[in-house]
């Protein structure tokens, strides 16, 4: 017993000399395998389940399409995140396209230029995004399918100088994936979601003859 008791009365040296303890020490009063996991074990699992419910390679096509058919980008004034005449053209140009998918997710990036810290560039990026997905929403799409959480900020220019540069200054739509349980998703077939306005265009056009043409025809 009094060696029990001693052995405590060390461990509490010890514990109070060493308030903050190391990841060994800590991993002790937590689960088995944290000093390993770094929080992304289930990625691969989830990757592998994109593409094998092709999920991931839709959202790539879609990706493209939307980028190849409307303008994703939306410049601004210096220090500003006012949207201008040109922003609200391309903008009703993207919600236009946007209403016709409604079961695809769109993220938007804020950027900025160089001029400025970096502090006040990631907000001013996000503030540019928020004003686009409010104007979206302005627009009839429902803001759960559009997020304007992330702001690039001055990290991402296209025209690299510290000086000002309006093509720096943007935000670019983006599709991010899928909303989750709408009821055109039906068992993952996302195939036909992306290529349904392809299969229409694909068929054959109907074209009426009228009897003044066929009596024709029939004559030569």
């Amino acid at each position: 017993m009094t060696y029990l008791l001693a052995s405590a009365a060390t461990l509490g040296v010890l514990a109070g000399c060493s308030p903050h303890r190391g990841p060994v020490e800590s991993s002790f009063f937590r689960e088995s395998g944290a000093l390993i996991d770094t929080g992304e074990f289930g990625t691969a699992t989830m990757n592998n389940r994109a593409y094998m419910t092709g999920e991931k390679q839709w959202t790539y096509n879609m990706a493209q399409r939307f980028a190849s058919e409307v303008l994703t980008t939306v410049n601004f004034a210096f220090n500003s995140s006012q949207l201008d005449a040109g922003a609200y053209d391309t903008l009703r140009e993207q919600a236009a396209w946007i209403k016709r998918f409604p079961e695809v997710r769109f993220r938007v990036y804020g950027h900025t230029d160089k001029v400025g810290s970096d502090g006040y560039n990631q907000t001013l990026g996000q503030r540019r995004a928020d004003a686009v997905v409010n104007f979206l929403v302005g627009q009839g799409i429902s803001r759960s399918r559009l997020e304007a959480v992330v702001s690039y900020g001055e990290a991402q220019p296209l025209i690299v100088t510290e000086g000002r540069e309006r093509r720096n200054r943007r935000t670019v739509t983006e599709v991010t994936g899928f909303v989750t349980g709408h009821p055109h998703l039906l068992d993952g077939n996302y195939a036909a979601v992306v290529y349904r306005e392809y299969v229409t265009s694909g068929e054959p056009q109907t074209t009426q003859v009228t009897g003044e043409q066929a009596s024709s025809e029939d004559a030569q």
